[in-house]
Parts: C-alpha cells; structure tokens; sequence
C-alpha cells in the first residue's frame, strides 16, 4: 500500500511530527522554570502566601509537561538512526557532541534538582529548596543553549571542514557554537517560551476570574503574566526583526520565501501581506502588498534592490507555500500577544485589570496561542531551510537512511496512534489541574529542615513533647 510513496519526505514528516508534540513542552516547560523561581523567591521575600500557593499549583504541571518533553525527545534521538542514519554518519562529529553536552549539563543539572524542587521543602530548608529551583531553571535555559547551537549549525555552518569520508569535522569549537545565527535564535526561542508561559498562566488566571474563584491568587497570576506579555511581546518583535536580517545575510533563499518573493526587485520590494503563493508559475496569486515596504524593512531603505526566487534554481527552493503562511501565522500572533499586553497595560492604569471581563475572555482565548506561534516559527524556519539538513552542504536527500517507504510509513501510523494517546491524555490531565485553584497551606518551616544526622523527626517530637510537659 505504500510502496509509490516517497521515503524522504515520510521520513521527514515523521520527523516534523515528533519535534511538533517535543517542541511544545520545552516551550513551557522553559518560561515555567523561571516563573516558579520568581514565585518562589517573592514568598521568601514577602511571605505572601498567595506565592506560595501559586508555586504549589504550577510546580506540579511544570513537573508533568517537563516529563512528557523529556519522553517525547528522546523518541527524536532514535530517528537519527533509523531514518536518517547517513546524516548522523556525515554530521555526528558536530552533532553528537552539542547533543552529548545538553544531557551532562543541563539534564543533569535538572534532573539533580529537580527532585528537591517538587518534594524537598520541608527536608532541606526554604533557601536550598529556593536554590534547586533557580537550578532547575537554569537546567532549562542551559538545554537551550545547547539544542538551539546544533540546530543553528545546521542552519548556518561554520567552524569544520570535511574529511575523506565525507563527515563534518570540527575546527574550531568556538565557531561551531557560537555560530552566525546562534545568538539570534536563542534569544527569539527563549524570550518564545517565556511568552508561551504568560499566555498560559494569564489564561487560566483570566479563566478563574471569570468563574469568580479564589479571585486574590488569580488575580495575582493574571496580573504577573500581563506584565510579561507586555514587557516582553514588543522585545520579541525587535528580536525577530534582528532574527530576520540575520537570516538575510546568511539564508536569503529563506527570506525569498517568507517574503513570497518569486521576482527580483531592483528598485524596492514590496511587502506581500496576503496572496497564494504559486510556485508552478514563480508567482503570488491576487496578491496584497505595500509597495516597497519589504526593502524597508529588511534593508533600511525604500528603493534597496532584493533578490528574488528567480536567482534560485528551482530544485534549490524551499516549499514556498508552507514558508509563506507559517512565518504570516507567526507574525500574527506576535502582534496579537502585543495588542494584549498594551490591552493589559490600559486596563492597568484605569484600575480594571482585574474586573475586565472583556480582557480576561480575550486572555483565555489566546492562552495556547504562544504555542501556535512556536510550531509556527519551527515550520518556518526549518522548511525554509530545504532542501538542506546542513544549509548549503547536504541535501536533505542525501541525509536519509537506505529505509524503504512501507516501514517508515508504518512507524508513522504509530507514533501517530500512541502520540495522541498518550500525550493527549497527558494534556488533558494537565488542563484538569488548571481548572483546579489550590489551597495549600504555607508549609511549618519553624523547625528547620529535616537532616541526615541531628534533627531527626523523631528526636525534633520528642525534644517539643518533653518542652510541652516541662
């Protein structure tokens, strides 16, 4: 039945499938950490206890979505094997070592602490307790690190030379890592997931100050993750406008994509807000555009001449459509995510923030919009960059496995079935627990911690029972 398909592009749809479902949790899972170090370290500051309770609350889902990503990840590791066996043979050299490196530093450090973090609070004490959670999100933002430099040397390649076999050697570690596109896309993907956390926190806190519950903490989270929207969303915007250019200088084909620019312009480019991309005829049907918007944008200058597609032979373009339509996704829910905040931040002055029904059903409504926005930038930016896996150096062709369709197409049918099951199972419970406000009481610290060897819990009720009869 699927012998007339094509391997390579199951195999690359199998691919895209797995790091969609991975993607979404590190997106949360990133912000969530420093959200649970800010809780946390407010209560200790201010020993407020609808901190505490906030912490209480969203540490049990970070420590839910933070498992289903690390499961969901390491399927991904697999298929460097299975079906793309020849591009970990070609690139494993630089690969396997930013890979190698993620899970020394920041699983470890993770993993380490994260234990403490979720039961640890009345054994070691609130500051160690506060430190393992900075540790955790540090682990985080470390994991980051690490994934976002593999896959912008894959984007942008620098610092290697190929050998006789044909592999990706690494020259200069330093150049390796640190990457032209690096920096850029580290910090767009991070300040991504910190927005992708607001918007969810601000969801549910809008969802329960609309059904009237525990309306002092859900103020408290609604009101923290509007802050965030609105500090953060317009740095985001001039982030990915510095993401952009980067990517103009060092892959323009993917700016022809994004941008629908089948024709070259060499007295200014219009910027295409709308239209079906037309690959068959290197056009952009019933286009929308602003004449030579896109030349100011991208080169600071209304009449700045722009390459086109036409420069590109046609089997070295990307799949324009997909570009096209995920980077307009994209940018329509960056200016939404800043239209909430500037919303937020009005209410805010007018004394409304927590009584504007209108904002919180708005808030509720963009909740998973951050992760739309995320896949969004994912497909953008990894479609944009075929048909390479290593921009400019390997073919996406050349990278798969000697695999015939029928057992990639099988294997496909399956993550599929267990995927939804699982992880949609996984999810639904997680939006229980949001559903849910909790009531924690603030933990009897007064004792101190629970230790190894001194205080134990038997000797610290003895010592109260024998103060209590004296």
């Amino acid at each position: 039945m699927f012998e007339q398909l094509d391997a390579t592009l199951l195999a690359r749809f199998q691919f895209a499938f797995t790091v969609s479902f991975h993607i979404i949790f590190p997106a949360f899972s990133i912000g969530l950490a420093s959200y649970l170090a800010v809780l946390e370290g407010l209560w200790l500051w201010t020993k407020d206890e609808v901190y505490f309770a906030l912490f209480n609350f969203w540490k049990t889902i970070f420590a839910l979505a933070f498992g289903m990503g690390v499961v969901s990840g390491i399927v991904m590791s697999y298929q460097f094997g299975t079906n793309w066996s020849v591009f970990s043979d070609k690139a494993g050299p630089v690969i396997g070592p930013l890979m190698g490196y993620e899970v020394m530093t920041a699983f470890f450090l993770e993993a380490g602490f994260l234990g403490v973090m979720l039961f640890g609070l009345n054994r070691v004490g609130p500051k160690l307790h506060f430190f393992a959670t900075l540790m955790v999100a540090v682990g985080t933002l470390i994991s980051a690190t690490w994934i976002l430099a593999a896959n912008s040397w894959m984007q942008t390649p620098a610092g290697f030379s190929v050998n006789e076999a044909g592999q990706f050697v690494p020259t200069d570690w330093w150049a390796v890592i640190f990457n032209p596109s690096f920096p850029y896309r580290l910090v767009h993907m991070v300040l991504a997931a910190y927005l992708t956390t607001a918007l969810v926190v601000g969801a549910v806190g809008a969802y329960h100050l609309l059904r009237g519950d525990a309306p002092k903490r859900a103020k408290k989270m609604f009101s923290m993750a509007m802050w965030m929207a609105a500090i953060v969303a317009p740095i985001q915007i001039f982030a990915g406008d510095m993401h952009g250019l980067n990517t103009l200088e060092h892959q323009p084909v993917k700016v022809m994509a994004m941008e629908g620019h089948y024709q070259s312009h060499p007295d200014g480019a219009p910027l295409i807000l709308f239209g079906i991309p037309n690959s068959a005829a290197q056009r952009v049907d019933y286009a929308i555009e602003i004449p030579k918007l896109s030349s100011l944008i991208l080169k600071h200058d209304l009449n700045a001449p722009l390459a086109g597609l036409d420069t590109v032979p046609k089997e070295l373009q990307p799949p324009v459509a997909v570009v096209f339509w995920s980077f307009r996704i994209m940018v329509a829910i960056g200016f939404a995510m800043l239209g909430l905040g500037l919303w937020s931040l009005w209410c805010r002055w007018r004394g409304t923030l927590g009584e504007n029904r209108w904002l919180h059903r708005a808030a509720v409504l963009m909740g998973p919009a951050g992760f739309v926005a995320v896949l969004a930038g994912w497909v953008t930016t990894e479609v944009g960059r075929q048909p390479y896996t290593v921009y400019g150096h390997l073919l996406t062709a050349q990278s798969v496995a000697p695999i015939g369709a029928p057992a990639v197409a099988t294997s496909l049918i399956a993550f599929i079935v267990v995927y939804f099951f699982v992880f949609g199972a996984g999810t639904f419970y997680i939006l229980r627990l949001m559903g849910r406000l909790p009531r924690d009481p603030i933990p009897d610290l007064t004792e101190g911690p629970i230790r190894s060897s001194g205080i134990t819990p038997a000797a610290a009720h003895a010592s109260r029972s024998h103060h209590h009869g004296a």
